[in-house]
């Protein structure tokens, strides 16, 4: 009878250790080591050997050094991969221009977020172009994709003729969709593999790598080495049948993918599906790409029947500029090479308690208190007794330092009670000396500012524009520049905190 051993293995990076540690002592992790049971076993799957086979000595050489088997870069033969579409466009720009045939694509995110209901259509989609489309659902059963398929408008569909009851086939169209479309609920890793070998599907989708189990293990399905092995495995039999995956994996409470922090460097690209629930954008952010640009987002809006794509996410997080507020102001943010244009909300108000709140939402915490404090010191604008909100429309998470400058002209409008022209976009970085620094990728956002009908843009001094943007360019040095320049010289619309006409002179001859 074979013998048995207890190891622990660490699911932030996938080291073994012998005994129980409150601390990994690979990576420096508290609380991520867990019990697993091996067999003495030798498993072919298990013990595949590492560099050490690869390193043994094999007597000495004679004559000159000779390569055995590398090659020089120059011999090696570049092959043109030619991308295919996924039939949504905010998914194809997420994966850098299209899928790579033979590629693994890693997509996580909260429960219910809508990453099911992504595959399924992007599988539907696919399976009007391609032969042969296999979709693994390990959660489901057949039945009950069957039934979420109906709601999305997948697959074979019957459809009512009149209000007696009857039906009609569906159409022929949807039926060749149906042909394509193959559907396999399994979570045994080996039938999975012997299907995609005799299928040989051009893209399978994996739903979920959690859920999936290897029988020579002796762990649970969702542990560190049954998530290692299964990955490990589809990506051979991809790489060597040239077949795309599409994997989902589940998230921790952290936000994290589940599972061995290995698995995200196993794959080609780490997607991310985000969104709040009770909202209906939901945004596809790319954090690994092999084959593109990371930090590349897609906009879906989750409808009745599914998830659709948004065509302009610049006016999902753009509010109504006909009726403008105080403590509002617009900017323009980027999110890889996609720009948005944003509007962010200030509110300050005096603080009820000993010490003010900070709050923010969409924004980051640490820039809001810096900014904060740089307006105090610099500006001489009093706001350490003051509570100060910060939000985004649409909650879009604003972390790039470019939107400093509109987060400091919102604060500065509410705490005078004044509104910012809103046909004026801000865009720059504040640094703790009160100036404005550049920033990146200033042509495309002004270019979006200018294609949404924006007439002025407060840019960084020194800042390289093109000319044939159409709008007004004011160029500022220090935050005090653009305050004024920003928030017109008008009546507050009440008295509260808002500074008379003698304030506002003594505070702009001041700074």
């Amino acid at each position: 009878m074979a013998k048995s051993r207890t190891i622990y293995i660490c699911t932030a990076c996938a080291a073994e250790s012998p005994q129980w540690f409150g601390k990994c002592p690979n990576c420096g992790t508290y609380g991520t080591l867990e019990e697993q049971m091996l067999s003495s076993n030798n498993n072919p799957l298990t013990n595949r050997g590492g560099w050490q086979s690869n390193t043994r000595t094999h007597g000495k050489t004679e004559g000159p050094a000779q390569p055995r088997i590398s090659q020089r870069f120059s011999q090696i033969t570049q092959l043109e991969q030619t991308r295919f579409n996924s039939g949504y466009i905010e998914l194809d720009r997420v994966l850098g221009g299209g899928i790579v045939p033979g590629s693994l694509v890693l997509i996580g995110g909260d429960p219910g977020i809508g990453k099911s209901t992504l595959l399924l259509q992007a599988a539907h989609q696919l399976a009007q172009r391609l032969p042969r489309i296999l979709y693994v659902s390990a959660e489901e059963s057949g039945q009950q994709i069957k039934l979420r398929a109906q709601r999305l408008g997948v697959g074979v569909v019957e459809e009512e003729t009149n209000g007696n009851g009857k039906k009609k086939q569906a159409t022929l169209e949807t039926q060749n969709i149906d042909h394509h479309l193959y559907v396999l609920p399994e979570t045994d890793l080996e039938e999975i593999l012997r299907e995609l070998e005799s299928l040989k599907p051009q893209v399978a989708v994996i739903d979920s790598i959690q859920t999936l189990y290897f029988a020579a293990l002796t762990s649970a399905p969702g542990s560190v080495s049954q998530v290692r092995e299964c990955t490990s495995a589809l990506m051979q039999v991809a790489k060597r049948e040239n077949i795309t995956l599409f994997i989902v994996g589940h998230v921790t409470k952290e936000g994290a993918i589940a599972g061995p922090r290995v698995l995200e460097h196993l794959v080609d690209t780490v997607l991310y599906f985000e969104g709040d629930r009770y909202a209906s954008h939901r945004l596809l952010r790319s954090v690994k790409n092999r084959f593109g640009a990371t930090h590349e987002i897609g906009i879906f809006e989750m409808v009745d029947h599914g998830l659709v794509e948004v065509t302009n996410p610049s006016e999902l997080f753009l509010g109504s500029r006909d009726d403008a507020s105080p403590g509002t102001a617009t900017i323009v943010a980027c999110e890889g090479t996609r720009p948005i244009v944003v509007e962010l909300q200030a509110l300050v108000s005096p603080t009820s308690y000993a010490s003010p709140r900070r709050s923010t939402t969409g924004v980051d915490y640490s820039r809001l208190q810096q900014i904060l404090a740089v307006l105090e010191k610099r500006v001489g604008i009093p706001l350490s007794k003051l509570d100060a909100y910060v939000a985004s429309a649409g909650g879009l998470g604003v972390e790039e330092p470019a939107a400093d400058l509109g987060i400091a002209i919102a604060v500065v409008a509410s705490f005078r009670d004044r509104v910012v022209d809103p046909r004026t976009v801000l865009i720059g970085e504040v640094g703790l000396g009160g100036q404005v620094r550049l920033v990146s990728q200033m042509e495309l956002r002004l270019k979006e500012a200018a294609k949404l009908g924006f007439k002025r843009a407060i840019v960084p001094k020194g800042q390289v524009y093109p000319d044939d943007t159409g709008l007004e360019i004011i160029p500022v040095g220090k935050v005090i520049d653009a305050i004024i320049a920003a928030i017109p010289q008008q009546r507050p619309y009440s008295e509260g905190m808002a500074l008379d006409e003698e304030d506002e002179q003594s505070f702009s001859e001041d700074n």
